[in-house]
């Protein structure tokens, strides 16, 4: 991508977490997350970046006067719409239909799900360089316990060394190694034999030996680091 489209890109992600956009548009928005990595990675950016400065702000309570004023208000329209909707005899031959549809619909549903599991949560993790917070990887986890990691921008690589992904939950006594990566295109790891992934768990990149680490732990630089959110 140009900068100018890298540019542009930012700017809409940075809309989006602040809610600016229109109804349309942010739906358009949220349906694009799934398939294009980059402009999920801006999302992820711009949220942890302004997160601090929403826990900063305490909550205000309405007064007393503006509860009664919006409780005035909601009680008026559905009185009004549903005054509308009781004297006409559409509504009734309608509500009787939706009825009927609901309880084949709930009967299917029940039939389909009951004693299946529910599906693990999807995650993503933003890679930044702890240096200058940009970003440079995406993780991805979906239901199928596959960690796809899609690269944001080139990674120069050293002819002598290998980059090595880790990762570590709470509770764990340190990283666990994913696997060496290969620089300029994306690498999919299968997590079968690790635990669930957790909200905030620890993934980073990190510069090793080339066949890499030699004793089961990171021994070099981390070159980019991040923590991983439910989506």
């Amino acid at each position: 991508m140009t900068p100018e489209e890298l540019s542009a890109l930012d700017d809409l992600a940075g809309e989006y977490v602040l809610g600016t956009l229109s109804w349309e548009r942010r739906q358009a928005v949220a349906s694009r997350l799934l398939n294009e990595p980059v402009l999920a990675a801006k999302v992820a950016q711009w949220e942890s970046r302004l997160q601090p400065l929403a826990d900063t702000v305490a909550p205000l309570a309405p007064t007393a006067q503006l509860w009664r004023r919006i409780s005035r208000s909601i009680s008026a329209a559905r009185r009004s719409v549903w005054r509308r909707w009781w004297d006409d005899i559409r509504f009734w031959r309608l509500a009787s239909g939706v009825v009927s549809c609901a309880a084949l619909v709930l009967a299917v549903v029940l039939g389909g799900k009951l004693g299946t599991p529910a599906s693990p949560p999807r995650f993503v993790v933003v890679l930044a360089s702890p240096l200058d917070k940009s970003p440079g990887w995406l993780v991805q986890v979906g239901a199928d316990r596959k960690l796809r990691l899609i690269p944001l921008k080139p990674e120069p690589m050293q002819a002598d060394k290998a980059l090595q992904l880790w990762t570590k939950a709470d509770g764990w006594s340190g990283p666990v190694s994913l696997g060496l990566l290969q620089a300029g295109g994306a690498v999919e790891f299968s997590i079968d034999k690790l635990p669930p992934l957790q909200p905030n768990q620890l993934f980073e990149i990190t510069l090793e030996p080339p066949q890499g680490s030699p004793i089961g732990r990171p021994t070099g630089p981390i070159l980019s680091i991040g923590r991983a959110v439910a989506t």
